[in-house]
């Protein structure tokens, strides 16, 4: 894990009663952190990090970059096992709340659009995240560094076969699963998405698989004017969370007034 966004999530957590999600080993070289009041501030803070003195490892320029992913290190790396990513950890330590969306990433292989998606779904206090196998790996370095700490918090499940996904959506009302489609006739913003749904979000050169389109009820599609023939995958994700997360705040504030 490189740079510090996670990082100092991870510490925050450990500050709050989350110790056992500190790194086992976090390598770090003085001068390159100083470069910048960020991470002047996150040195600092390392050094007085008392559950963290047996656990600072101070390297040099040369094995900090050759430990780097990145062309000029942000000078820390750090180790932790994916144990501590499980999904059923992350979803325990997770405040009570009530989450209608489900995402559900069908082969999304850019690692920018992967770490932007899960850092929006996060933002967008989406349930959990559905990977299928043929997604980029939510765990390399491109995307952790763009997930900018979502990680920490964010229930990730991947390899997930589509009869496994079909049995996590399943309702006994019947399954509400919408996939987003540039050039359906079904606006994402006429959808009710304060009740359970799950979106799909298909892969960004093909679109959406066939499994995809067979357990969809529904496809929802963004506006686009100007001959755009669709938008980036993040972007319409983003777009269709946060029309969601606009519902919510206009349902709860009705029930106040009323």
């Amino acid at each position: 894990m490189e740079g510090p966004h996670l990082l100092e999530t991870l510490l925050d957590r450990a500050v709050s009663g989350g110790e056992e999600m500190l790194p086992e080993e976090i390598f770090y070289q003085p001068e390159l952190l100083q470069r910048t009041a960020k991470g002047q501030a996150l040195l600092e803070r390392l050094l007085r990090f008392e559950a963290l003195s047996q656990r600072l490892v101070e390297v040099s320029e040369r094995v900090i970059e050759a430990l780097s992913d990145t062309q000029t290190s942000q000078g820390v790396v750090s180790v932790l096992p994916l144990a501590l990513f499980a999904p059923d950890r992350l979803r325990a330590n997770r405040p009570a709340a009530y989450r209608p969306a489900l995402l559900i990433l069908d082969d999304i292989t850019d690692p920018g659009n992967m770490g932007t998606i899960l850092r929006t779904a996060l933002a967008a206090n989406v349930d959990a995240v559905l990977l299928t196998p043929g997604c980029v790996d939510p765990f390399n370095p491109k995307v952790v560094r763009a997930a900018a700490g979502a990680h920490v918090a964010l229930p990730i499940e991947i390899d997930m076969s589509w009869n496994a996904i079909a049995e996590r959506v399943a309702r006994p009302e019947g399954p509400r699963v919408l996939l987003a489609e540039a050039g359906s006739p079904h606006m994402y913003y006429t959808q009710d998405l304060t009740r359970p749904f799950a979106l799909i979000t298909g892969n960004e050169a093909h679109g959406p698989s066939p499994q995809a389109r067979s357990l969809a009820t529904l496809t929802i599609s963004i506006p686009l004017a100007n001959g755009v023939e669709s938008l980036n995958a993040a972007m319409a994700t983003g777009i269709i969370l946060y029309e969601g997360v606009r519902q919510m705040q206009v349902a709860r504030q009705t029930k106040k007034q009323g």
